[in-house]
């Protein structure tokens, strides 16, 4: 990537899975809809049910994904946190919600520190962090 990444840049679509296959198996599913109604057969049942598990298996292939890589994220900057923080503020790691330990991931090791603190004082949510970042570490690799 030759562009500097930063808050406003830094999320990522794929054309393919979030606009051409979304769009693919929801006219499916719109399709699905009205055929079963005028057919009213054991095949517009199951071509309405193959619909919805196109669709279902979609979602899931997302949020299963992500889900996975926020599971290593945690790994990853538990394992930042406990190299680069005070004593202090490593006893406190465990007040860290999920989606503020994915806002801090980007957060440069001098400002690691200040900005878990500021996490854990303010109560800043993920996007808080994360327009906090003065010092950003790229993430190239998240889907």
């Amino acid at each position: 990537m030759s562009e500097q990444q930063n808050f406003a840049n830094h999320s990522r679509l794929v054309p393919g899975f979030h606009f051409v296959a979304a769009a693919l198996l929801l006219a499916n599913l719109v399709y699905a809809v009205p055929h079963l109604w005028r057919m009213r057969t054991p095949g517009a049942v199951a071509y309405l049910g193959m619909s919805v598990a196109l669709l279902l298996l979609w979602v899931y292939t997302r949020v299963f994904g992500a889900g996975n890589q926020d599971r290593i994220i945690r790994l990853e900057e538990t394992l930042r946190m406990e190299r680069l923080l005070p004593a202090d503020l490593k006893a406190r790691t465990g007040e860290l919600s999920m989606r503020q330990i994915v806002g801090l991931r980007f957060a440069g090791d001098g400002e690691l520190a200040d900005l878990v603190r500021q996490a854990l004082d303010k109560k800043l949510g993920e996007k808080d962090i994360k327009r906090a970042v003065k010092q950003w570490r790229a993430d190239h690799q998240r889907i």
